[in-house]
């Protein structure tokens, strides 16, 4: 059977020359792998404390919908630009290799007040910082991030507020 450090692909100058882009993708061709990092993620006990899970557009919510289902939270999703009809927030971030911005619709923020990020990577931060400056706009609780992977080298985990679990480091 494959370890899941294993299967973190790296692929040189992606997106831009001089960016080694981590691809979790291939997790999902081990069903059995996969299943094992959802209830790892799962486990954690500031999810276990959290109304909701914010999941990041677009490998987030591959991860996030997993961990939703499997903790019986509700997710909501924060979505690149365009991507969301009605009435929506907006916050643009900064990326190691440009800038974007991430909306979050108000009304799947209505009923909820403590929310845990969930993504696939943690590297510069900036689209976590994103999500929570968005809900504490709104002033929304993030108990913490769950992530697959952290560049810990990038130190974005001292940069956040809140807990942090990653369950590989590199």
């Amino acid at each position: 059977m494959k370890k899941l450090e294993d299967l973190i692909l790296t692929y040189k100058d992606f997106p831009k020359k001089g960016i080694d882009f981590k691809d979790v993708l291939e997790i999902l061709k081990y069903p059995d792998i996969f299943q094992q990092l959802i209830l790892k993620m799962s486990s954690n006990q500031f999810l276990k404390n959290a109304e909701a899970i914010i999941s990041i557009d677009a490998r987030g919510f591959i991860f996030g919908s997993a961990v939703a289902l499997e903790s019986s939270k509700p997710m909501i999703v924060a979505r690149k630009p365009g991507k969301l009809p009605g009435h929506i927030l907006t916050k643009e971030y900064d990326l190691e290799y440009g800038t974007n911005s991430l909306s979050i619709q108000t009304s799947a923020l209505e009923k909820f007040n403590s929310f845990v990020i969930v993504d696939d990577l943690l590297a510069t931060g900036g689209t976590v910082n994103c999500v929570s400056r968005l809900l504490q706009d709104q002033r929304k609780e993030v108990l913490g991030l769950i992530t697959v992977i952290e560049l810990k080298e990038l130190k974005a985990r001292l940069k956040l507020g809140f807990p942090v679990e990653a369950i590989i480091s590199i």
